[in-house]
């Protein structure tokens, strides 16, 4: 299975006292880019979180929000950290012997201190289990959604890889007559610009120009590199990469199908590979 870089997965677990919610969302990134968006009484949980995120999703903007919410008449006490407390007075004094003139905390400044006001509810070994617990199940449903993204993507990309082989291979019975056709206007306006030019001359120079506007070899890697998406399509996994520079192999393949293009079909049919490329390469850009 293919993974896309786009998911989002939400849930929530009941604590008694409070719902703690947990939130993640993913656009595509070239790496692992992860960012919290959680308050200063669960950051503990940061680092235990993130490897367990990082065990799971290897690409990707992630952004995981985490928060508590409390429950309407669940009795909840507060207590003052009275040890904190103490420090911030002990920092203040100092502070003020240092500046004369400093205003000294307030009790409503010391209460909103990050950490004075402990939740006797709080118990942060319940909360770590509670979290990783809800966690590991949202990461299950975050991944599902993304692999079922990423197989419509696949869905998408094989339908066009079917398009490139339909196109690659309608060049190869144009080339013979359009060689021919070639040479024998090239031959013609030989003659006419250089009267006393031998046949031999000419001959040469038209194996020249056949040789120059020969796309069999073009042709041969453009197969092969779609072989090549079609069968890391089929290993799955974390391919995002591996099909970004494929597809770049594709489009020098028919930019110079494109280039060494004497025949209207031939280049009708270049375009469209192009244009498939590009197709291809919009939708690679949201796989893992």
């Amino acid at each position: 299975m293919i993974y896309s870089m786009t998911g989002f997965a939400a849930g929530s677990r009941d604590l008694g006292f409070a719902l703690l919610n947990i939130e993640l969302k993913s656009v595509n990134s070239r790496y692992l880019d992860l960012t919290y968006r959680i308050g200063d009484e669960l950051r503990f949980l940061e680092m235990p979180m993130r490897e367990l995120i990082a065990a799971k999703v290897q690409r990707g903007k992630l952004e995981c929000r985490v928060f508590l919410q409390s429950r309407s008449g669940a009795g909840r006490e507060l207590q003052p950290n009275m040890a904190l407390v103490a420090q911030l007075g002990r920092l203040a004094g100092e502070v003020r012997g240092a500046v004369a003139d400093a205003a000294p905390l307030t009790v409503a400044e010391i209460l909103r201190w990050p950490g004075v006001l402990a939740d006797e509810a709080l118990d942060a070994d319940k909360l770590h289990g509670e979290a990783l617990a809800l966690l590991a199940a949202l990461l299950a449903d975050f991944v599902a959604t993304r692999g079922r993204e990423g197989a419509r993507l696949e869905s998408i990309l094989r339908e066009k890889l079917v398009r490139m082989r339909e196109g690659a291979a309608a060049v190869a019975p144009l080339l013979p007559k359009v060689l021919t056709d070639y040479q024998d206007r090239l031959a013609a306006r030989l003659r006419e610009a250089v009267a006393n030019l031998d046949e031999d001359r000419i001959r040469q120079e038209l194996g020249v120009f056949a040789a120059r506007i020969d796309v069999a070899e073009e042709l041969a890697r453009l197969t092969t590199h779609i072989d090549e998406v079609e069968r890391v399509l089929g290993k799955g996994g974390a391919v995002g990469k591996r099909l970004d520079f494929l597809m770049q192999e594709l489009n020098r393949e028919a930019n110079t199908l494109a280039s060494k293009s004497v025949s209207t079909e031939i280049t009708a049919i270049a375009m469209e590979l192009k244009l498939l490329v590009e197709q291809m390469r919009e939708q690679v850009q949201n796989l893992e």
